[in-house]
């Protein structure tokens, strides 16, 4: 296969990411892809009625999503699961939504993960989420209904060079307090700021201001997705980590034929800040439906745990490729080159949970898929990041792997990568589902 044929697949992750600019927007995406293809919707406030070889998902609070395609006998040969997580870094809005300064409204938000801050700064910034409105007709008397501005309506503004004359040697420094109002509109209504935010929001989809009982929204970076280089090698694109490994799992399930194994996965919330929460990975999410298979299968009191003893799971994030400028950050023997395929994460510390048996079913899967494949280890002098691995390998206790693909500027409102390493990824995870 060539270079070039390999794109189609790139394409389609950008656009998958640009439908998905906030977790629940990814979670939407994700469904509405996964009922084209005749998957059924389950609640977890109904009974469920599976049947082998039915194809099914379930959302818990919008956010996070869990589809699978029952095996013939999940007791005896376990789960395939793919966990990958919807979240990325960068800000939230606060709940007081904007506040006024000297004639201007300004979106007022904190931190969430570990975004690299500078640069978000003179990006045009759209703003995105869901809101919470007030709907007598729903269980709850709650509706919540997506959002996004889709263009650029905020803006984090730098100051010019001559009021920060040693910006270029000390490297741009942002103020996580001061500097994270970004610059919204002029305020031009008798209104106070929340009220003059609120009375905007709900102006465009239409909603009567007093409906409005909450809102999570983020500014992203508006710019579509594009390929860059001489051969359209390259991808830059915002949210890069982790969509890509969504947009990866997602096709490889609906590419899947159903086997002896329950084939799943898992794409949760959270897990740039901690996956402690309802939605995350680090919460009983995976754990309750995984348990409600089994026990609709079986009546044996252990058949979750022989169905967990058979199983696997792939941990699925993006990776640091080498940085031809930065030599000096990584292990010469152990770093990864974007477009020459997948990659296997290993920490002996357990920040990923490859283990041997991981790194010889990894090798394995790379033969079986006929993709390129490496392997990473951080250099020891630095902090390693985690994902998602060690938290669910714990919690449930499965056979766990961590691997992604390489890419530059993990936790920029812009990263990049290689353009054939999502084909790699895709045929990758299809193997691990079907082996």
């Amino acid at each position: 296969m060539t270079a070039s044929q390999y794109r189609p697949v790139a394409k389609a992750m950008l656009d998958f990411i640009e439908q998905s600019p906030t977790p629940w927007h990814a979670v939407a995406s994700t469904c509405a892809r996964l009922q084209q293809a005749g998957f059924t919707r389950l609640l977890e406030t109904d009974s469920w009625q599976l049947q082998t070889h039915g194809r099914y998902f379930v959302t818990r609070q919008d956010a996070s999503v869990i589809a699978f395609i029952v095996g013939e006998k999940t007791e005896q040969h376990g789960l395939r699961i793919i966990g990958a997580h919807t979240d990325s870094p960068g800000m939230r809005v606060k709940t007081s939504g904007a506040q006024e300064n000297g004639g201007y409204l300004r979106l007022n938000c904190e931190v969430y993960g570990g975004p690299i801050l500078a640069t978000f700064t003179d990006r045009d910034l759209a703003l995105a989420g869901r809101l919470l409105i007030r709907d007598s007709t729903s269980k709850d008397g709650v509706r919540s209904m997506l959002y996004n501005s889709t263009r650029a309506v905020v803006r984090m503004p730098n100051l010019p060079i001559h009021l920060n004359r040693n910006v270029n040697d000390d490297g741009l420094k942002v103020h996580k307090h001061r500097d994270l109002n970004l610059l919204l509109s002029a305020l031009q209504q008798a209104l106070p700021a929340r009220d003059a935010f609120s009375h905007w929001l709900c102006q465009e989809p239409g909603i009567d201001r007093s409906d409005l009982l909450g809102f999570e929204l983020l500014p992203y970076d508006a710019q579509p997705g594009a390929f860059f280089g001489v051969d359209d090698e390259f991808i830059a694109v915002r949210q890069l980590d982790n969509l890509a490994s969504c947009h990866a799992a997602l096709e490889a399930l609906l590419n899947s034929k159903a086997g002896k194994a329950t084939q799943m996965i898992a794409l949760f919330d959270h897990e740039e800040v901690g996956s402690t929460s309802y939605t995350g990975a680090d919460g009983s999410f995976l754990q309750d439906v995984i348990e409600r298979i089994c026990a609709i299968e079986s009546t044996a009191r252990d058949s979750y745990r022989r169905s967990l003893a058979n199983s696997w799971l792939l941990s699925a994030d993006m990776a640091h490729a080498w940085h031809p400028s930065h030599n000096d950050c990584y292990d010469g023997l152990h770093h990864l080159k974007v477009n020459q395929g997948v990659a296997l994460k290993i920490n002996s510390s357990q920040r990923y949970a490859t283990d041997g048996y991981g790194e010889a079913l990894f090798t394995q899967l790379a033969e079986k898929a006929s993709v390129p494949s490496q392997k990473y280890v951080h250099r020891a002098d630095l902090s390693c990041g985690s994902t998602i691995g060690p938290l669910s390998a714990s919690r449930i206790g499965i056979r766990t792997l961590d691997v992604g693909v390489p890419m530059w500027a993990m936790h920029s409102a812009r990263e990049s990568g290689g353009a054939d390493d999502q084909f790699h990824y895709v045929k990758f995870m299809e193997a691990f589902l079907q082996h």
